[in-house]
């Protein structure tokens, strides 16, 4: 049962950082498109977004961990 949990963190943790991170980006580009010339400004709260997006995953990865060796 603890593996299932383990892999259950993990995997969940993965999809919505995916679902998360195209949709952000998916939305940059649109912007970008929409006025080219704040590019710069777009590209750097993307990334911002992006990364806080990521850390679900190993937070994911955390507590499958311990589920998985508790």
């Amino acid at each position: 049962m603890t593996e299932l949990a383990a892999a259950l963190a993990v995997g969940l943790g993965a999809l919505g950082a995916g679902i998360g991170n195209g949709l952000i980006v998916s939305k940059t580009v649109e912007g970008i498109s929409r006025q080219p010339e704040l590019q710069g400004k777009l590209q750097t709260t993307m990334f911002i977004g992006v990364g806080i997006v990521e850390v679900v995953p190993i937070i994911g990865v955390v507590i499958g961990f311990l589920a998985f060796f508790s």
